[in-house]
């Protein structure tokens, strides 16, 4: 086994040590002997199958059957979730196939940055993640159930189904992917089309028509962002079925997948001697399992946050001192856009999962002592679906690369680390995603122009105030002040800066998406503007450092001035009223920071943002 990973992995079960033992008493009290719907009195028990077949309501009262919980993040607005509406059904008939029963326990919001992004619904996407967690909840609570089965895949919505599964560890669950859409327009075509529309060079109809080729059918995006970050994680945490996270929509063999799901869940519950809940697989070596993943293919930085969060959901305190040694441990195997030019389904073509599961394991650089939805163990994970005979089976993926330029080894990385930075300074603490910048590393010590907002930045661009060296501030844009949107959208044209010849950067407590990279950018700074963070104090002309090298984060502006300086203060209303956020304030009110996951379920969190 890798030594800093060990290191890492016994360090958070150390500081976790009283937080993970309350969590396992929680689950274990919540365990009782055979269903759960036992303890329910007669009239509890007629309504929660007061509308189920005559077969079911017998099979439910024997107490001998399991009853499994379908809960979906289901819309047919949302390619990625579109395929799901068929899923209730097939789950329910291939459970009914071995003598057991489901129902629809609930469904759960799903949002979609790619619709929201630059718009005010996006001020709600990250707190989305905690009303996913509730709403997960709320479906389970009714005590009727003997596991549970998660629909979910894009950005907020498999780490509120995470975090509200583990609410109730000490339930069986299986997620249940969808797949990709097959592959469309070349994501380096639509990046250009982009920046040339910033540009004024391409006209909207020439935008909409390279976005429409791209995200043209029913299936998850096809870039390595949040979405397809969050299958990999999953599957590498043991909670997918192998192979199953990138297998296309409406194909025999996502169905034949679907249907096996359903039935294996069924055989790791309660009633039977294969008892495995969701609390038990998701352990400290299951987590930095799915850590060292992610960095290892250069994905999405939203899981700075989401993972601190589900993690504490399961009782373990991981910070981004943990993200960064790890990273350090663990070279780059993959090349996906937006680091590099292949899609999901390159990297599936490629090798894929049982490739990547390959080489890390025989690196030492996971743990294979873990639990997973099918035992002991990743060496089956190794293995990929297939079709023989109609019949779903494994066989062993490849031993090697089909295509080096998509997919490395440890042995010959595309670079000798995970590609995230954590920067700090003056200025607070940061990420920064360099698996996908130009040069390996980020340096840079530039005036500051500072905006208080991601829409101003566009007019300072087209009037080309911003065409020179500069650090971009953008600020008052954290958890706390609006929601932490992402910014995105920024991307363009501060990748026609770089284009020109300008070193640029960004600097915000905002957050970027999983597509982001090309641009250095210090995101989720923490503590936020808002709660005392020194981004409040910085002033257009300003000197900022940022070196990934070094780790520095630096306004290089003398203490005495700072301390003569008043911070600015927040203008954030017009991002409180409308589209809904007004009802979110309580949540903005005792959000944590960055680091801290940016929740709102954990009163007991520590937020050191908070001045």
């Amino acid at each position: 086994m890798n030594s800093v990973i060990n290191e890492v992995t016994q360090r958070i079960e150390e500081r976790s040590r009283n937080s993970r033992k309350q969590y396992l008493a929680k689950i274990e009290n919540a365990r009782l002997e055979g269903p759960h719907r036992g303890v329910l009195s007669c009239g509890n028990l007629a309504h929660g199958f007061a509308a189920c077949s005559t077969q079911d309501k017998s099979d439910l009262t024997s107490m001998t059957k399991a009853n499994i919980a379908i809960v979906s993040s289901y819309n047919d607005m949302l390619s990625a979730h579109q395929p799901y509406e068929s899923y209730p059904q097939i789950l329910k008939d291939a459970i009914s196939e071995v003598g057991s029963v489901a129902q629809f326990a609930g469904g759960v919001p799903a949002m979609c940055d790619g619709v929201t992004q630059g718009n005010p619904g996006m001020d709600l996407s990250l707190l989305s993640r905690d009303v996913i967690a509730l709403s997960t909840a709320v479906g389970l609570s009714h005590n009727m159930f003997d596991g549970t089965l998660m629909l979910g895949i894009c950005d907020k919505i498999v780490p509120g189904l995470l975090i509200g599964a583990l609410s109730f560890g000490h339930l069986p669950t299986v997620f249940v992917p969808a797949g990709p859409m097959p592959s469309g327009l070349p994501n380096k075509e639509k990046a250009r089309v982009r920046q040339a529309y910033a540009q004024g060079k391409a006209t909207r109809a020439e935008l909409l028509e390279a976005e429409s080729k791209s995200y043209h059918s029913a299936g998850t995006c096809t870039f390595y962002g949040t979405a397809n970050s969050n299958q990999l994680v999953v599957e590498v945490m043991g909670l997918h079925l192998p192979g199953s996270s990138f297998v296309n929509p409406g194909t025999e063999l996502r169905d034949a997948l679907t249907k096996a799901a359903a039935k294996q869940v069924t055989r790791i519950t309660d009633l039977g001697d294969n008892y495995s809940p969701i609390g038990h697989i998701v352990n400290a070596k299951s987590i930095v399992n799915g850590i060292v993943a992610l960095l290892a293919t250069g994905g999405s930085t939203n899981h700075t946050m989401h993972l601190v969060a589900v993690a504490k959901a399961a009782g373990y305190e991981i910070n981004w001192d943990d993200f960064s040694d790890i990273s350090n441990a663990v070279p780059l195997l993959t090349r996906i856009y937006p680091n590099g030019s292949a899609d999901i389904n390159h990297f599936t073509a490629a090798g894929g999962m049982s490739l990547l599961f390959k080489e890390l394991l025989e690196a030492g650089l996971v743990h294979n002592d873990v639990k997973t939805i099918c035992g002991d163990g990743l060496e089956r994970y190794t293995k990929e679906p297939i079709l023989k005979d109609g019949e779903l089976t494994w066989q062993d993926g490849p031993q090697e690369s089909l295509d080096v330029e998509v997919v490395s080894s440890v042995a010959e990385p595309f670079k000798p680390d995970g590609g995230l930075s954590v920067l700090h300074g003056n200025l607070g603490r940061a990420v920064m995603k360099t698996s996908a910048l130009r040069e390996p590393h980020c340096r840079i010590k530039a005036p500051a122009v500072v905006f208080e907002d991601q829409f101003e930045l566009y007019d300072a661009f087209k009037s080309g105030k911003l065409d020179k060296d500069c650090v971009v501030v953008v600020r008052f844009q954290g958890p706390a002040a609006i929601g932490m949107p992402e910014l995105h959208s920024l991307t363009p044209p501060l990748g026609v800066l770089q284009d020109k010849g300008f070193k640029v950067a960004l600097v915000t407590d905002g957050r970027m998406s999983g597509a982001s990279g090309k641009v250095p950018a210090a995101i989720h700074v923490t503590p936020e503007a808002l709660h005392g963070g020194l981004l409040a104090k910085v002033q257009t002309g300003d000197l900022i450092e940022l070196n990934t090298e070094t780790g520095e984060m630096c306004l290089h502006v003398d203490t005495d001035t700072l301390s003569k300086r008043v911070a600015k203060l927040a203008h954030t209303e017009k991002h409180q009223i409308g589209m809904g956020r007004e009802m979110f304030a309580g949540m903005r009110n005792t959000i944590t920071g960055a680091e801290q996951g940016a929740c709102t379920l954990f009163t007991s969190m520590v937020d050191s943002d908070v001045s």
